[in-house]
């Protein structure tokens, strides 16, 4: 699916929304979480790189928006009490949670299957599927509290299509898929939570960069270019809208 060619962001359409959003140090993460900060929302800002979230949330701050706060956390090493902790101090600060953006991902190695180490397999799965699950159960209380609450996964081409040497990171974001359908099967009846995911397609980020080394980023979209679908979904426009798999429809930048 792709969001309607006909809507575009109304100046406050994030307004009053309080969105987590992880990998928000840098890329995809950064942008929408600049994007949502300029449409109102309030944004909590996790990665695992202080520095990061510190630059993100001076620019957000330079540009006016709602102060956002940064809560440090590395997915790869967080415990099942480190989720409830953060859900938590989401509770005690806002008193609900209006969005959570699952957007950290690890792309480790590509790699025939035949060679792939356990222990590397674990570490991704552990970043791309059992730190949503983890986080998402932690905060589903938070996200009932609100009057509209979005859940929104960042998907990729290869988790709905395997293909060769993609390994663990693929069958990661093939297992994310599954959950999203899995929880939007289970809340839409009696709750006001959606949960849906977006696949960006070819960006330039720094994960694109690992498994496309000899690759042009300027023949791809920048990580600005792709946000708005994220509002969109993050937004009550999007309201009614689960279970469902978006991508992002864009020209490829020609210069």
């Amino acid at each position: 699916m792709y969001i309607p060619d006909t809507w575009s962001p109304a100046d406050a359409c994030l307004s009053n929304r309080t969105i987590l959003i992880t990998g928000a140090g840098d890329g995809i993460g950064a942008e929408v979480a600049c994007a949502c900060a300029a449409h109102g929302a309030t944004v909590i800002l996790l990665d695992k790189v202080v520095r990061n979230l510190e630059s993100v949330y001076d620019r957000i701050e330079a540009a006016g928006g709602p102060q956002p706060a940064i809560y440090p956390l590395d997915l790869e090493g967080a415990s099942e009490k480190d989720y409830f902790d953060l859900a938590a101090t989401v509770d005690k600060e806002f008193g609900r949670l209006d969005g959570l953006l699952h957007n950290a991902a690890m792309l480790g190695a590509l790699i025939p299957l035949a060679h792939f180490e356990s222990e590397l397999w674990c570490r991704i799965m552990q970043v791309n599927i059992n730190a949503p699950f983890m986080l998402t159960r932690a905060c589903l209380a938070s996200l009932m509290n609100s009057e509209d609450a979005s859940i929104l996964f960042c998907s990729d081409g290869s988790g709905r299509h395997g293909k060769a040497y993609w390994g663990a990171y693929a069958a990661s974001k093939a297992a994310g898929e599954n959950l999203m359908q899995t929880l939007a099967d289970e809340l839409e009846t009696n709750t006001r939570v959606r949960v849906n995911s977006i696949d960006p397609g070819p960006v330039a980020t720094n994960l694109r960069a690992l498994a496309y080394p000899a690759e042009n980023p300027q023949r791809r979209a920048k990580p600005a270019d792709v946000v708005l679908p994220f509002v969109y979904l993050l937004s009550g426009d999007s309201r009614g809208i689960t279970g469902e798999q978006f991508e992002v429809q864009r020209p490829i930048p020609s210069n």
